[in-house]
């Protein structure tokens, strides 16, 4: 059987269950990623050659080392683990001509002002929005569109570096502190309301698996404001599952995606009911999504993502493992003690705890999604008394 070669791209610690299951699949495995995360816990056992570079983002650099490394190495597929790669992978699979999304598909996924007028051209309700362009539609916007507004990047990851805005005379200093840069934003309409995500597994077009979820508190809310993260799994009896499944659909087909993993969420309106799509990503969720999913219905993303890349690159048909559906829910919170202590936490229902300097972080499973919902109600408030800290909101990304 032939050997691949994957070359996997990593701007921060992730995608080590990715990795794992190449190496399983009997591929060569080669992570290119930042010199500072030489050191990081990544499963050196799946990784056949581990490269490193002060950054991965700084072009024509990126290009010429990955150019030299084909000088003696075939590379058959070239994957971003992280969101902030995404792009990066689509111009250097557009330089090599690999096979994958190409530049402009990425955009679609990191691009939130792309990523918007798309799902607009195939009628998939959005919040309202205007890109930072146009001084005059920007007026007509503010004009038309009742306060609050959000400023957002266009190509940050998570709630980094969004502003809510209450009345136009906020925004025009911002544009100024902006300067050059304020192209690179998007304002949108704020729509208070529940926020969900939707991850799927993508094959040949089609959305082959989806797990819908509901956060707690929105994230952007945790993120600027501090709180506990919570994401619970939705019953597929729900509306609220039956209606985001088919939105997400809609949405993977407006993105023209042959293959890979998307993380997408969703609001629902507390004005009208309606859900309203935010934004997607051509990776695996993070804050330990993928345990979530994978507690909850026995698949784990970045292992099916896996493959589906390897079974692509065999010519063969994907086979989706098992599913089962059990209402799982996921806490995570910054911490006061650098190394909390949950040994008070003594539920069956929690499947995994978090090891990780300064943070909290569960996992609770059962087959009653009562259960787990009560269980949830009452570890926000313990964790938030017991453990959580909050710490100042980023702008972007450490290191960019």
């Amino acid at each position: 059987m032939t050997q691949y070669t994957i070359l996997c791209l990593a701007s921060y610690f992730k995608g080590g269950r990715f990795l794992e299951e190449c190496k399983a699949q009997g591929c060569y495995t080669i992570l290119l990623t930042k010199e500072e995360l030489r050191d990081e816990a990544w499963p050196r056992h799946a990784i056949d050659e581990l490269l490193l570079m002060p950054t991965l983002l700084k072009q024509p650099d990126i290009t010429y080392a990955v150019s030299y490394l084909c000088r003696n190495r075939r590379i058959d597929r070239i994957v971003a683990l992280d969101d902030y790669d995404v792009e990066t992978v689509a111009e250097l699979r557009e330089h090599l001509r690999l096979p994958g999304m190409g530049s402009s598909q990425a955009r679609l996924f990191r691009d939130k002002l792309a990523m918007r007028s798309n799902a607009r051209r195939h009628d998939i309700a959005v919040p309202d929005f205007v890109p930072v362009f146009n001084y005059a539609q920007l007026h007509e916007f503010m004009a038309r569109v009742a306060p609050p507004w959000v400023l957002k990047p266009r190509s940050e990851a998570s709630s980094m570096g969004i502003k809510k805005i209450h009345h136009a005379d906020e925004l025009w200093p911002l544009l100024d502190q902006l300067g050059d840069r304020q192209s690179y934003f998007v304002l949108e309409q704020f729509l208070p309301g529940n926020v969900y995500h939707v991850d799927s597994i993508i094959d040949n077009y089609q959305v082959r698996f989806a797990a819908a979820h509901k956060y707690g508190a929105p994230p952007m809310t945790v993120y600027q404001g501090g709180g506990v993260f919570v994401s619970s799994s939705l019953s597929p009896d729900s509306a609220e599952y039956q209606a985001l499944i088919e939105c997400n659909r809609a949405l993977i087909a407006a993105t023209g995606l042959a293959y890979g993993v998307t993380h997408a969420e969703f609001i629902r309106a507390d004005a009208d009911g309606r859900y309203y799509f935010l934004e997607v990503a051509a990776r695996v969720g993070g804050a330990s999504i993928d345990l979530l999913v994978e507690h909850g219905t026995g698949a784990n993303p970045w292992a099916e993502w896996a493959r589906v890349e390897v079974a692509h690159l065999r010519g063969e048909a994907y086979q989706l493992p098992p599913i089962r559906q059990q209402a799982a829910a996921v806490l995570m919170s910054l911490t006061r003690q650098e190394w909390p202590d949950t040994s008070a936490y003594t539920d069956p229902e929690i499947v995994w705890r978090l090891h990780k300097e300064h943070h909290v972080g569960m996992i609770l499973v059962s087959p009653a999604y009562e259960r787990v919902a009560a269980l949830v109600r009452d570890y926000v408030d313990r964790i938030a008394a017991d453990f959580t800290a909050s710490a100042p909101p980023l702008d972007h990304a450490p290191g960019r």
